[in-house]
Formats: C-alpha cells, sequence, structure tokens
C-alpha cells in the first residue's frame, strides 16, 4: 500500500569505474534508465571537460548525418524506421563510423558540385538553342515585313536610302527573366535614348535553376545598335539585370550550324546528368536504409560522453567516481548492469557501487505505465511531489474523470469521447510506430486513458440525469399515472389546455425510477428548477467529500514524516472545523431526502436560509422549519466549536512549542532525509531539533533566537489557519461549478436540438428527407465541435482547477524535483534538434 501511494524510496550511491570499463558500464545503465547521476565538476567549464573532443567528434558526425538526411528528403526518398533500438558501438567503432559518413559526405558534395555544374552547363546549352531559334525568327520576320526594317531604320536615325554607305548594324544577344523585362526595356530607351531597338520572345517551357532546382521562366531577347560605345552601355545594363548574353552569329547558314551542335551536346548532357543523378539516388537509398540506426548510435555515443564528463578521476588517474541517486528495490538491477559493462570491457577490474548516507533531498520518482502515466502529468503539472509525499495520482484516476463526467454528463456525447478513445487504445502500437508529428493529435494520444475514463463515466453521468444529446430515454417506465377519468386529468379537461399541473399525490405510483432521473421530467414546464435543485446538492456533496478525503490524507503524511503536533494542531481541528461548518450541511441534505416524501415535499424548509441563520444565531419563529427536534441547540454547539478551531490552529501549535522549548523537554536529534516541508515542519524541525538554539536558551543570544523562532513559526500557523478557514467556505462554493457546466451543457445541448435539428422534422414528405440528411450533418457537426470539444475542454480545466486547488491544497506541497535518469529511450525517441 505505501508504494502505491508514495514515491520510491532513493538512495545517493557512489560509483568506482576503472577508465577502460566506465563507458561500457555507462552504456548498461543508460540501457536500463534507474540512475540520474550527479554533476560533480559544476565550476568546469563544459570546454575544459575530459571528454570533450570526443562530444566534438559527435557533433561532427550529427552534421554530417543532418547534411544526409537532408540530401534524402530533398529527393523525396522513404528513410527506414524499424524501430530498433541498436546498442551503443564501442568507443573504437567510432573511427569506423567517422570514416563511413566522411565518406558519404564527400561522395554526396562532389555529386552535387558535378551535377550543379553539369545543370549550369545544360542550361546555358538551352538557353542557347532557344536563343538561335528566336533571332532565327526575328530576323526571319525583319526580311518579309518591311514595317520592322521602317521602325528600326527610324529609331537608329539611318537613311534608308543611303544605308550602304553607313556603319553596319550590331546586335547582342541573350536571356533575361521574364518580370524583369519591362524595367529592363525602360532602362534601355532612357541610357540609350531611344537609339536602340529590342525584341523579345517568351520561351515557353520553364528552365530549372542549378543551384537551387526552381523553376524559372525566361525570356530571348534581341538589342540592335550602332557604335561601340552603345554597345558598352547595353552590356552593362544585362549585367546589372543579370541577363546572360550569348554569341549569336550573323548569317542564317553559321546559326543553323551552331544549333546542330547545340542539340548534339544537350544530348551528351541529358545522358550524363541521367547516369549522375542515378548514382546519386543509389547512394541516397543506402543511406536512407542506415540514417535512422546511425543518428541513434551517434546520440547515444554523445550522451554517455556527457555522462562521463560529470565524472570526477581519482589521484591515479586510473578510476572514475560518480554519484547518483537511483531507486533501492533496483540496486540489484543496477549492479547486474555494472556487472555486464565491466564484462563487455574486458576489465579485470569490477566496479563497485556503494550506498552514501547524505543530508540531500532525493528526487522524487513515481513508477507509471502508459494508464496511469498521464494523471501522473496532470498532478506533476501543478508541482512535483517533495520525496515519499502522498502521490494523489491514483486518486485522480478516479476522480478526475468522475468530477468531469459530472459537468459534461451526456450519454451521447460521453459516447462519441468513448468510441474516439476506445480507437485510439486499440489501434496504440500501429499509431506510435507511424511517429506522428502533429501537435495536437500526440496530445490526445497521450492522454488516450483519461479520454477513454472521461467517455465512460459521462456515458454513467448521462445514465443518471437521463440525457442523451437533450433527449430522456424511458427505459424503466415512468413511475408518474395519469388516470383519465379522474378531474384534470380526463380527456375532455385536456383537450381545453396546452398545460398541465401534475401533482405527486394521486399521481405518483409510489416507486421511484430504478436509475437517474424520471423520463416525464423532460417534459416538464419546471424541469430546470428540479435538475438544478438536484445537481446544486449533489455538487456540494461530492466537493465536501474530496474535501474531507484530502484533508485525510494529510494525516497519512504527518504519520509518515513523525509530526505528531501536525496531527493534534492541524489535522484534527481542520476535520472538526470542516465538519462543523459544511459537513453538517451534508448531513442535512441526505436527511431532508429521507425525511421528505412526495406527501410531505410541498413546504420544505430551505437548506441555505437554515444555514445563514445558523452562523448569525437568528431563529426567530422557525420551530415548525426545524427538520428534527433539538436542532437549534445542536447547531448553535457547532458554531462554538468551529470557532474555538480557530486559535487551537492559530495558537496552540506555537504556545505549546515555546512552553516544551523554554524547560528543556526535547533533545537534540539529527534530521533524516525523510522530512519534508509539510504543514510548518521546517518551523518545527529548526525549534525542536535545532541545538544551537537549545543550548543557548539562558543567554541574550539564546532568548533572542527563541523570539525569532516563534515569530516565525506563529507567523506559519496564522496564515495557514487564514487560508484554510476562508478557503474551506471559497472552495465550497468552488465545488457550484460541476452544478454550473453541468447546466450550461445541458442547455446547449438542448439548444442544437431545438434549433437546428429539429427544424428538419417540419418539411414536407417530399423534402423532409433531404432536408433532415443536410442538417443532420450540420447538427452533428456543431455537436461535435461545440458540445464535445469545447465543453469538453471547458469541463477538463474546471476539473483540473478543482484537483490543483480544492484537492491538492489539503494535503500536497509539491516543492519536490522529479528524478530525471540517465536512459537511452528519451534519446532513441527526442528529436535530433533537442
Amino acid at each position: 500500500m505505501d508504494a502505491l501511494l508514495r514515491s520510491e524510496e532513493m538512495t545517493l550511491c557512489q560509483m568506482f569505474l576503472q577508465s577502460e570499463a566506465a563507458y561500457a558500464c555507462v552504456s548498461e545503465l543508460g540501457e536500463i534508465g534507474l540512475v540520474q547521476f550527479r554533476d560533480l565538476n559544476p565550476d568546469v567549464n563544459a570546454f575544459q571537460r575530459k571528454f570533450v573532443n570526443e562530444i566534438r567528434r559527435c557533433e561532427e558526425m550529427e552534421r554530417k548525418l543532418r547534411f544526409l538526411e537532408k540530401e534524402i528528403n530533398k529527393d523525396g526518398i522513404p528513410m527506414l524506421n524499424t524501430g530498433d533500438n541498436p546498442e551503443a558501438p564501442a568507443p573504437r567503432e567510432m573511427i569506423d563510423l567517422e570514416a563511413t559518413y566522411e565518406k558519404l559526405e564527400n561522395e554526396m558534395k562532389e555529386v552535387n558540385s558535378n551535377s550543379e555544374a553539369l545543370k549550369r552547363n545544360f542550361l546555358e546549352l538551352t538557353e542557347l538553342k532557344h536563343i538561335l531559334r528566336k533571332t532565327q525568327t526575328f530576323f526571319e520576320e525583319a526580311l518579309h515585313d518591311p514595317s520592322i526594317a521602317e521602325e528600326r531604320v527610324g529609331l537608329l536615325g539611318e537613311d534608308p536610302v543611303s544605308r550602304s554607305g553607313q556603319q553596319k548594324l550590331g546586335f547582342v544577344a541573350g536571356v533575361i527573366l521574364r518580370e524583369r523585362i519591362p524595367s529592363f526595356e525602360v532602362m534601355l530607351w532612357r541610357v540609350c535614348r531611344g537609339n536602340v531597338f529590342l525584341r523579345q520572345a517568351d520561351i515557353d517551357s520553364p528552365l530549372e535553376d542549378p543551384i537551387t532546382g526552381d523553376s524559372v521562366h525566361k525570356s530571348v531577347f534581341i538589342i540592335f545598335f550602332q557604335g561601340e560605345q552603345l554597345k558598352s552601355r547595353i552590356k552593362k545594363i544585362c549585367e546589372g539585370y543579370r541577363a546572360t548574353l550569348y554569341p549569336c552569329p550573323e548569317t542564317q547558314a553559321e546559326r543553323r550550324e551552331m544549333a546542330i551542335g547545340v542539340m548534339t551536346r544537350i544530348e551528351d548532357l541529358n545522358t550524363v546528368l541521367g547516369q549522375t543523378q542515378d548514382h546519386r539516388h543509389r547512394v541516397l537509398v543506402a543511406a536512407a536504409k542506415n540514417i535512422k540506426v546511425w543518428s541513434i548510435k551517434v546520440r547515444k555515443i554523445k550522451a554517455i560522453y556527457h555522462t562521463l564528463n560529470m565524472f570526477n578521476l581519482d589521484v591515479t588517474q586510473k578510476c572514475l567516481i560518480a554519484e547518483c541517486w537511483c531507486p533501492v528495490a533496483d540496486l540489484d538491477r543496477i549492479q547486474q548492469a555494472l556487472r555486464s559493462g565491466t564484462e563487455r570491457s574486458g576489465s579485470s577490474v569490477p566496479s563497485i557501487i556503494n550506498r552514501m548516507q547524505t543530508r540531500m533531498v532525493p528526487p522524487t520518482y513515481n513508477r507509471c505505465n502508459k494508464f496511469t502515466q498521464g494523471f501522473q502529468n496532470i498532478v506533476d503539472a501543478y508541482g512535483v511531489a517533495c520525496y515519499r509525499e502522498v502521490n494523489p495520482a491514483p486518486f485522480t484516476c478516479i476522480t478526475f474523470p468522475f468530477l468531469f463526467a459530472v459537468m459534461f454528463g451526456d450519454m451521447g456525447h460521453g459516447l462519441i469521447m468513448f468510441l474516439f478513445a476506445l480507437f485510439l487504445v486499440l489501434k496504440e502500437k500501429q499509431l506510435q510506430a507511424k511517429k506522428i508529428q502533429n501537435e495536437i493529435f500526440s496530445t490526445f494520444f497521450g492522454g488516450r486513458y483519461i479520454i477513454l475514463l472521461m467517455g465512460a463515466f459521462s456515458v454513467y453521468t448521462g445514465l443518471i440525469y437521463n440525457d442523451v444529446f437533450s433527449k430522456s430515454l424511458n427505459l424503466f417506465g415512468c413511475q408518474w399515472v395519469f388516470p383519465s377519468s379522474v378531474g384534470d386529468y380526463r380527456l375532455e379537461a385536456l383537450k381545453g389546455t396546452d398545460k398541465i399541473l401534475v401533482k405527486p399525490n394521486g399521481t405518483f405510483t409510489g416507486s421511484s425510477y430504478p436509475i437517474g432521473i424520471d423520463p416525464i421530467w423532460s417534459l416538464a414546464l419546471n424541469k430546470i428548477a428540479f435538475t438544478n435543485s438536484l445537481k446544486m446538492k449533489i455538487s456540494i456533496i461530492l466537493g465536501i467529500v474530496q474535501m474531507f478525503f484530502g484533508i485525510a490524507l494529510s494525516y497519512l503524511n504527518h504519520r509518515h514524516f513523525q509530526k505528531p503536533l501536525n496531527i493534534i494542531f492541524d489535522f484534527i481541528p481542520m476535520v472538526v472545523f470542516l465538519f462543523c461548518m459544511f459537513g453538517y450541511l451534508v448531513l442535512l441534505i441526505f436527511v431532508k431526502w429521507l425525511k421528505y416524501s412526495s406527501t410531505t415535499a410541498q413546504e420544505p424548509p430551505s437548506l441555505l436560509i437554515g444555514l445563514i441563520n445558523m452562523f448569525l444565531f437568528n431563529y426567530g419563529d422557525s420551530e415548525d422549519k426545524m427538520i428534527y427536534s433539538g436542532q437549534q441547540g445542536f447547531q448553535s454547539f457547532l458554531v462554538v466549536v468551529a470557532v474555538l478551531c480557530v486559535p487551537w490552529m492559530m495558537l496552540g501549535k506555537p504556545m505549546y512549542l515555546r512552553y516544551m522549548k523554554r524547560y528543556g523537554q526535547f533533545k537534540h536529534q539529527p534530521l533524516s532525509v525523510n522530512s519534508g516541508d509539510l504543514m510548518g515542519s521546517r518551523y518545527e524541525e529548526e525549534v525542536i531539533h535545532n541545538p544551537e538554539v537549545n543550548g543557548s536558551l539562558h543567554t541574550e543570544e539564546g532568548v533572542e533566537d527563541e523570539h525569532e523562532n516563534f515569530s516565525e513559526v506563529l507567523i506559519h500557523q496564522v496564515i495557514h489557519t487564514i487560508e484554510f478557514c476562508l478557503g474551506c467556505i471559497s472552495h465550497t462554493a468552488s465545488y457550484l461549478r460541476l452544478w454550473a457546466l453541468s447546466l450550461a451543457h445541458a442547455q446547449l445541448s438542448e439548444v442544437l436540438w431545438q434549433m437546428v435539428l429539429r427544424i428538419a422534422f417540419r418539411f414536407s414528405r417530399g423534402w423532409g428527407a433531404i432536408g433532415l440528411f443536410i442538417i443532420f450533418q450540420v447538427w452533428a457537426a456543431l455537436t461535435v465541435m461545440i458540445l464535445v470539444l469545447m465543453e469538453g475542454l471547458s469541463a477538463f480545466l474546471h476539473a483540473l482547477r478543482l484537483h490543483w486547488v480544492e484537492f491538492q491544497s489539503k494535503f500536497y506541497d509539491g516543492t519536490g524535483h522529479m528524478f530525471v535518469p540517465f536512459s537511452f529511450d528519451h534519446i532513441a525517441d527526442a528529436n535530433p534538434d533537442e
């Protein structure tokens, strides 16, 4: 039972590992994941530690693997992931791994460089091919269309009659990005002052950029000019716009001959490029088969050397000394791992592990399985339990989904949630193997067992509320009867009115509905008033019971940490105070349910007014409103006892400690490692167990110390008392959120039914089926998005608050630190960038 309630018993151990066996031993410890090492060199810079060179080598290997992985993803090659978890390689294998990665990286860089050069040549030849084709078209158009020739002559200032005696026109041809053509043309016109003639045509097919691999759209242009000065200007403008110029022969025969040569070279380049890509693909496919395994191996090596950097060397430089936290129950497994590591390394000197005595607070380690892990995460999100403190996670496995279901109670919505979680549970192995990286899906998948229980409990509370998609089910037969021959229930009377007053007397069969609420209440106009009264009382009962349970768990903490004063001055007055304030209210609720039947429930006493009058001692002439005889005197007694509990909690402990300390009744005792700061225990230990204070009570300094310790304890108790007393009221009121959210959920469900789905039933016969099909889709989508997801999230957050604040504050300190073992499981599952 103690193992279920509390974290594992931990111990601090010291290890002595031979230098040649340290690597293998740490590797074995990483496989079992039961040891948390302490850094024995906190003041040493990371770059000055012993194994910094090995870590740098691992980081270099990781860089090479990332490069290979990037290339594999670029080609869309799937990486084989068999789920294998290889053992950490031996140190001598690092050289082989480095050589393999170096060879692959160099080969890929060489292939990429050659491929880029070939693609660049292919792009140039392709552009030249289009230039030869387009320029031939330009010249042919100039020969057959005189207007183009006249335009060219006019722009260049030539006299077409005397052209034979003038300087010959020059031209340049090239390729430019299509989107730069407009500004390019404007710049030519302005710089050359209109003394050039530009023709351009788009290249139909996109071209591939040899560096980025992106598709780009380009255009071919040809510029006619006269004079070397214009030629120089044109080339500078082309250079500024990153246009590529190519040589273009002047005669048609030369252009045709060049085009034939270009096509031949393009065909040869296509062949070489294909062979290069095939070789690259083969290399990457071979690497993709091992890339995951290689990554895990390198990360394990790096983790081992990072851990070894936390160790100390002895004076002989032959032995590594380590300190670690580990569970006491697993010491045998740890020793066996050390023996296996020593044997694997071939060392003749065994590794030694010794338990150490310490005053340090151990880390908190709660063993979890896949079912309880989600609930443990909920508790740890509030704060990690102190060492050996009561762990609320086992109780949260039931109370959390149940309180959620009280707010979310609907059989239909709960069934949707349950089936979704059941799918995740049944397919968990397949889904885990896919390693889906979506954050939202990972959240749902990690909490699949929480969602499963929340859905199951919601179906149960929906059965109690008799609510399924805002409708009731008549499973066991209504317990209200309406004899048609009696008074207002005659058929003639019913036809003349649309409302009927149903009184319990004469219509109720006398036996209650077997499970939950009678379905007739779904038709009543005062349904909300009835369900509100029921759900409000249920919320108060559940809240008070859970708070009592939390206080009861605080007793287990006080007893475990051997703090009898906390039991006498904290636990007992807290129980008495809570019972006198609200425990009595719970008893009144049950007494009222049992005492008043359908025949005597016309004017029952109000519990709320009665509770207010109880604390105001204002009873007046309300003797007839009392539920039982002697109620007034008993209630006055409870109020007096509750008031007396306040000074009992506030002053009892400080005064008792001061009295016992003054008369020297305590002797010094060493502090236990299990001691924690629970319910003022830190102050109690300082007052009782501090030898310096006990030894100097009769000196002036001793009086000052005594006064300071007394003040600290007194202030702590005052704060604790005020917090608890006010918390009893506020926390009880906070549990009314169970009623409020349940009401809101039921009303939203009814609104969706009335405002959406009910519309489909108003269509005529011809359109009824079509309308029902369409509107049902809308209703189903709104139900899932609003009532299941949004309302489910709201109920989840409110249940979270009730556990963190109202429940755990009664006994849970949550100021510990988590046990984080050195484990390869986390390394294998982690993202490489982490």
